[in-house]
């Protein structure tokens, strides 16, 4: 084996190796990227809601069953200017309470908010609060309140009340 040939091996050799260092430079790029976006966008952006219809009657109509277990459920309604976002959770007094995903201060953040225990808490400044004063303390971080109706084993939220708070999200 020549000089030259002997060289063109020893570069070839370098050459893959750097290859093998490739890959787990790429997975931990991809990793700090998804890192990255979970906290920018918070949590919330990533665990989805769940599309809601109105009515004939222009009603949002949901089974008060489903929030027997004091877990808030999410849900997304196509208004006229956009997506509006809200949420429903049964408080540990037992009354079904109802709100924007969203606050006075932080919407412009479109970070919503997350259920830990008995509190929602803001994605974006991390305040909590408790889930019996949702559509009880109004303005400043609190969840945006909104309007429902519990008739019997439903729960009855107004189109029209949902496009009330098309400003937060639009």
């Amino acid at each position: 084996m020549s000089d030259r040939e002997a060289k063109r091996e020893q570069f070839s050799e370098k050459t893959s190796s750097g290859k093998k260092l490739l890959i787990p430079i790429v997975v931990l790029v991809l990793a700090v990227v998804a890192a990255g976006g979970w906290f920018l966008v918070g949590p919330q952006a990533f665990a989805g809601h769940e599309v809601v219809h109105a009515d004939q009657n222009g009603k949002i109509l949901l089974a008060a069953a489903d929030y027997a277990d004091g877990k808030a459920r999410f849900y997304r309604f196509d208004g006229r200017s956009g997506p509006i976002d809200f949420f429903v959770v049964r408080s540990a007094d037992g009354v079904i309470r109802t709100a924007f995903d969203t606050c006075d201060v932080c919407y412009h953040e479109r970070k919503g908010y997350r259920q830990e225990g008995n509190d929602m808490i803001c994605n974006n400044c991390d305040q909590h609060f408790r889930t019996d004063l949702v559509n009880v303390v109004k303005g400043g971080c609190n969840p945006a309140p909104l309007r429902r109706q519990q008739q019997g084993e439903t729960v009855a939220i107004a189109a029209m009340d949902i496009e009330q708070g098309a400003g937060y999200f639009n």
